[in-house]
């Protein structure tokens, strides 16, 4: 049996699986050290230019870049539904509220998010922009698949691999985000696979993604945090049509502080659900 095989996986013991996995990620990273930022890059979460008619420039977006239908495809199960919660959220300033890096949708505060993380019967999305994978992922970049295979020295010390591992659930489904056609095909998907049943999301993403695209997130009616990505974020649209493209020479990353409270929501829905 592995060592991470034997972690508490953050159920009882937080602190301990925390430090236990800080080591193995340390003795890992002697042996094959990742490519990393070597600071953080002072950058405007979106620019000015970029945030001028933000919400059209979303729309747009999705409407003639849904090459595979999966938005309009999603949209017409319930289009008066949809319509009118859609319009209803982009009348609104802004979708969200925010603490910090945290992007609230559908909730007041991250207190009361935590609280309805402790719903048994609701289904977690816990999803992951693929710029945030390590350069040297095994599963490649630019692709929706991750195998946080436990004894790989890369997977050991992403971030990705490790809340993935900690929040190991029949009630969490993982995902890793190559587009924005691709989330919103699939939180459909989970959505109409699920009548009744109460979806949450916990989704990393640059702070210009979280800006455009949560009246979409209003619409399906799903609660949930953005969480905002730092180090080599998109802020242009420019920037943004690229990396829809795949190509994203950058590296973005979750704050130390915004990781462990990210953690410390997992292991709390963990207690409640397991």
């Amino acid at each position: 049996m592995s060592r991470m095989s034997r972690l508490p996986m953050w159920k009882t013991h937080f602190d301990e699986a925390e430090r236990e996995w800080k080591e193995r990620a340390c003795d890992a990273a002697q042996k094959k050290p990742l490519k990393g930022l070597t600071s953080l890059p002072q950058m405007v979460g979106i620019t000015e230019e970029t945030a001028k008619g933000l919400k059209w420039k979303s729309l747009k977006w999705m409407l003639t870049k849904d090459d595979k239908k999966e938005i309009l495809k999603g949209f017409l199960k319930h289009p008066l539904k949809y319509g009118w919660a859609f319009l209803k959220s982009a009348w609104k300033t802004k979708p969200f509220l925010r603490e910090g890096d945290f992007f609230l949708y559908g909730v007041r505060s991250l207190e009361e998010f935590e609280e309805v993380l402790k719903d048994p019967a609701a289904l977690l999305v816990l999803g992951f922009s693929y710029c945030h994978k390590p350069f040297e992922c095994p599963s490649g970049r630019f692709t929706s698949d991750c195998i946080r295979d436990e004894n790989n020295l890369v997977c050991q010390q992403c971030f990705i691999g490790k809340a993935l591992h900690a929040a190991a659930s029949e009630s969490t489904i993982p995902l890793i985000i190559p587009t924005i056609h691709y989330i919103g095909g699939r939180i459909f998907e989970i959505v109409h696979l699920n009548p009744g049943r109460k979806i949450l999301f916990m989704i990393t993403a640059c702070e210009l993604t979280l800006e455009m695209f949560g009246d979409w997130g209003n619409m399906v009616d799903i609660k949930g945090v953005g969480i905002r990505l730092d180090g080599r974020i998109c802020n242009t649209m420019k920037a943004f049509e690229l990396s829809e493209q795949g190509i994203k020479p950058g590296l973005t990353v979750v704050l130390d502080d915004t990781q462990r409270k990210m953690m410390q929501m997992i292991f709390r829905r963990n207690r409640a659900v397991e």
